[in-house]
């Protein structure tokens, strides 16, 4: 089997973790983040600032804005149809100059500049999908305000062409089989090609699709980030081989990933597509495929982090749970697990008046330990994958 043709991203970071922008590229606009809070009752919240701690160089976050995960924009029209979408449609904008919008978030501008240096175009749509996580209660998920983001512009050659600059030195050029073995390619690009090779069966980018993918969060995070990318690349690719002014079909892109990536968490991929913010996703079956429930933190002042452990495999199970025991006796309210089954992460639900409480109490008992000091992000309840114009 032929390997594939490699390429170095233009525009490469030195690792998975650190968002550093091509040096070509145009500087990102200087946005002022806030304190990285929850935004009181009221406000708008401030999506997924790192928090409590949580610094610029933290392999977790690379060093990027928020998702503007509670911006004005168009109502989520998941109220009134399972496979509507929500944002800005196809014909309300272009993907094609946000690399030099001025007034676009960094993370969306650079994905958009990344497409075009290392494949020569422009993206025809930028996309973002946010992470997602359980709730603790079977069935019940939401979103959380830390995108992913995936540019894409169509091809008629039958050629993909895949780049991230969390693997500069793995770009890629495959041919879209639909029959057969899949080509080789490298490890990172192995799930996005069979998206695309599913959404190709599927009658979406027949013709081929340049993309470039890349997120807010590694896994060293503790929340799922296959479940967003998929999502991201489905809904870029079909929205780029759409005719203009058709919305992907949300539902039907749900059924191809659940087919195409058994190995995945529908859960989570559909509150990808369907959150929406200050709302869980209580998940169901036939006609009505899910419903929403009230999960608005800081309406009942309250906060919601992410505290996620560093340090051995082995040891994660033991430091995660003494790190929900420190937190639960500084005045946590409750923690659970983001994902199906235990991980390196907790969700923990706080008072707004404790957080700088809890940070103390697990990093002072880490530090005396000698043992890494755990992550803490701020988690807000945010709204669905939508296209960014």
């Amino acid at each position: 089997m032929t390997p594939p043709a490699r390429r170095p991203a233009a525009g490469a970071r030195t690792g998975p973790a650190t968002a550093a922008a091509a040096p070509a590229a145009p500087p990102p606009a200087a946005v002022p983040t806030g304190s990285g809070a929850p935004a009181a009752p009221g406000a708008p919240a401030e999506g997924g600032t790192p928090a409590l701690g949580a610094a610029p160089t933290d392999p977790a976050v690379p060093p990027r804005l928020p998702h503007p995960a509670h911006r004005p924009g168009p109502a989520h029209p998941a109220e009134r149809a399972a496979d509507a979408s929500a944002g800005a449609g196809p014909g309300s904008g272009s993907g094609r100059d946000i690399a030099r919008r001025a007034g676009a978030d960094p993370l969306f501008r650079l994905v958009a500049y990344a497409l075009e240096a290392a494949h020569g175009r422009p993206p025809a749509a930028v996309w973002s999908a946010p992470h997602a996580f359980h709730l603790g209660s079977p069935g019940l998920v939401a979103a959380a305000g830390w995108p992913v983001a995936a540019a894409a512009a169509p091809r008629d050659d039958g050629m993909v062409r895949l780049s991230s600059l969390g693997h500069p030195a793995d770009s890629c050029d495959l041919p879209l089989t639909l029959s057969g073995p899949p080509p080789a390619a490298p490890a990172w690009a192995v799930r996005p090609y069979a998206v695309l090779r599913a959404l190709a069966r599927a009658g979406h980018g027949l013709g081929g699709t340049d993309l470039h993918v890349q997120g807010s969060l590694t896994d060293a995070a503790g929340l799922a980030t296959a479940e967003p990318a998929d999502c991201a690349v489905a809904l870029a690719v079909a929205d780029v081989h759409a005719p203009p002014g058709t919305e992907p079909d949300r539902a039907r892109l749900a059924r191809l990933l659940a087919a195409a990536l058994p190995d995945g968490d529908d859960a989570l991929r559909r509150a990808v597509l369907f959150g929406l913010p200050g709302r869980a996703l209580l998940l169901g079956t036939g006609e009505r495929p899910h419903r929403y429930s009230s999960f608005d933190p800081p309406a009942s002042d309250a906060r919601l982090v992410l505290v996620a452990v560093r340090g051995e495999p082995a040891e994660r199970a033991a430091e995660l749970a003494r790190a929900v025991e420190l937190a639960r006796r500084a005045g946590a309210l409750s923690a659970w697990p983001p994902g199906p089954g235990p991980g390196r992460s907790a969700l923990v639900l706080l008072p707004a008046s404790r957080p700088a409480a809890v940070r103390a109490a697990v990093t002072e008992d880490f530090r005396a330990r000698e043992r890494p000091v755990p992550r803490f992000l701020n988690i807000a309840v945010a709204g669905a994958a939508r296209r960014e114009d």
